[in-house]
């Protein structure tokens, strides 16, 4: 399969043309006033611990795990100004060797984790432990997850009413019209309104810089004299913020799926990246739909599969299957595909089912569902407010206009889809900062472990590859001819091996390692699984499932 390969090729030749527009003035960089900020926070949040207890009801997490809060400044300038308290969930090591159950494995202190997003929540993290891949991990670490500041229930913060997020069906066109791009930018410029009217003031500090700054108030919380930390996707861009600015508090983290941290990329052109990225690994979902034609009957080329999804598409805008899956759903449904190649089955599956009369496989797939629809607007509007606080955005759409048309010429699937959910940025209405140049010197960071498979697409490889070169004594392990997003204790044994050595035992190989890619799935006929479900979408298009 090197469709992935030729289609990067072209984004790359194509992103290289493409030049940000001036995008009005962005907030000063990080001062000392928060540097101070931080301080006092921590001071106290050492102090006070966390005491921990009962989880929330709502959170559905059994007595194993025990839940706490950590308060923070909603501005790090002002410590004794209003606090924000996150929900920390943790799950004590179990000391137990799952080789050896005679054998009583010392503890090494707290694992934090975080998944990305920006958006994301980690309170369900502990309950990993018991999958067979994390209970070596689970012996030697308390288990840590987090909501970060703004996901709900840590101050929530929203920008619409979820009711209004959840509607079905919608239309994605892949060439929108004039009248379409008119649409859209009137939603972009309603929901840049509404998350300032529903946060006020407090908008502009749902950034990275202070997700950063928490998480470092999260540690001297749990007592933590170094950190030790995995984040995935988005978790490994302020994660590699905290190494930047905190270098002395860390002792061992994992970077799973690499965010390109050079201050030119965030976030702007990260997001034209993985649009070019998508378009490969849009690319191998169908090539091997076609190799498994005897199961699918959706073609023998890509080309053939393309051809019977455009079909479905065509249907659906004016058809919707079960009134509410449209063009969009469809599209949303497809893209998990992008982000895990386990998801591909089902989604050929139900395509197929489909094209045979048969539509209830892709409505149980991709209908919008209103009991997760405040879920999946707060972690939007999270994701929106970060993003577009944290740096420059082309706020002149015709800017936005002539670098997606150009791009989606050449890739197609998810361009435009990306532009929408990032259009917003252009019509922000908080200060703007200046992305922080991260680097670390030799000798300033403990080595630290790298993880990328190659053709990912949410994350391309080349953020790895620049995170590698920005912090001096990393290691950066690829998994080759793979395109997962996220790959931390994965189906891959050499991968997992790698990280137990790191995590458990301080060991790292060479400067850059490698592991053969996992297999790709095995098709699955009518009947065999249910259809899978979506994840939520998470909305950091260089993190998972639906939105770096």
């Amino acid at each position: 399969m090197r469709a992935a390969a030729l289609y990067s090729a072209a984004g790359a030749m194509l992103l290289s043309a493409l030049s940000l527009a001036p995008a009005g003035s962005a907030g000063a960089a990080p001062g000392a006033d928060e540097q101070h900020g931080t301080s006092v926070a921590v001071e106290r949040a050492a102090a006070a611990g966390i005491a921990f207890g009962r989880c929330p009801k709502d959170q559905g997490l059994p007595g194993t795990v025990r839940c706490g809060t950590v308060s923070v400044p909603l501005d790090y300038a002002h410590p004794d100004g209003k606090q924000i308290r996150l929900l920390v969930s943790r799950a004590q090591a179990t000391h137990k060797d799952p080789h050896n159950s005679k054998r009583r494995v010392p503890g090494k202190g707290a694992l934090v984790y975080n998944p990305g997003g920006p958006g994301a929540s980690s309170v369900q993290f502990p309950l990993i432990g018991v999958v067979p891949a994390w209970k070596r991990v689970a012996a030697a670490y308390d288990l840590v997850g987090y909501a970060p500041r703004g996901v709900a229930p840590s101050a929530p913060l929203t920008c619409l009413d979820p009711k209004q997020y959840a509607k079905g069906p919608s239309q994605a066109p892949t060439f929108p019209s004039a009248a379409y791009k008119k649409e859209r930018i009137a939603r972009a410029k309603a929901y840049a309104r509404g998350c300032a009217k529903r946060a006020g003031s407090a908008l502009r500090h749902y950034n990275s810089l202070n997700n950063a700054r928490d998480l470092d108030v999260l540690r001297a919380a749990l007592g933590e004299e170094k950190l030790t930390f995995m984040g995935a996707s988005y978790g490994t861009y302020f994660g590699a913020l905290y190494a930047h600015l905190f270098p002395q508090h860390v002792r061992r983290m994992v970077f799973d799926s690499a965010v390109n941290p050079d201050p030119k990329q965030v976030w702007y052109y990260n997001n034209l990246a993985q649009s070019a990225a998508f378009e490969g690994r849009w690319a191998d979902f169908r090539e091997w739909v076609a190799e498994h034609d005897d199961v699918y009957k959706l073609g023998t080329s890509a080309d053939e599969v393309l051809a019977n999804y455009e079909k479905v598409r065509t249907r659906l805008a004016t058809r919707p299957a079960g009134g509410k899956v449209g063009p969009g759903q469809l599209q949303e449904a497809f893209l998990q595909a992008g982000y895990y190649d386990d998801y591909w089955p089902s989604r050929a599956q139900a395509l197929s089912a489909y094209l045979k009369g048969d539509a209830k496989p892709l409505v149980e797939l991709a209908s919008p569902t209103t009991q997760a629809a405040a879920e999946e607007e707060n972690t939007n509007a999270v994701y929106t407010a970060v993003e577009c606080n944290d740096a420059p955005w082309p706020t002149d759409w015709a800017v936005w206009d002539r670098d997606n048309t150009r791009l989606a010429r050449v890739a197609p699937f998810e361009t435009w889809d990306n532009a929408w959910m990032n259009l917003p940025c252009a019509f922000w209405q908080a200060p703007r900062q200046r992305p922080v140049d991260v680097r670390t010197g030799p000798g300033e960071l403990p080595p630290t472990l790298i993880l990328a498979a190659e053709r990912d697409a949410a994350t391309p490889y080349e953020g790895a590859l620049e995170m590698h070169r920005r912090l001096a004594g990393s290691v950066l392990v690829t998994e080759r001819d793979a395109g997962t997003h996220g790959i931390a204790y994965g189906p891959n044994a050499c991968i997992n091996g790698h990280i137990d050595a790191y995590l458990l035992e301080g060991r790292l190989p060479a400067r850059h390692a490698s592991c053969e890619g996992h297999p790709e799935p095995k098709p699955e006929r009518a009947g065999e699984r249910k259809a899978k479900k979506p994840a939520a979408r998470h909305t950091d298009r260089h993190e998972a499932a639906a939105r770096p």
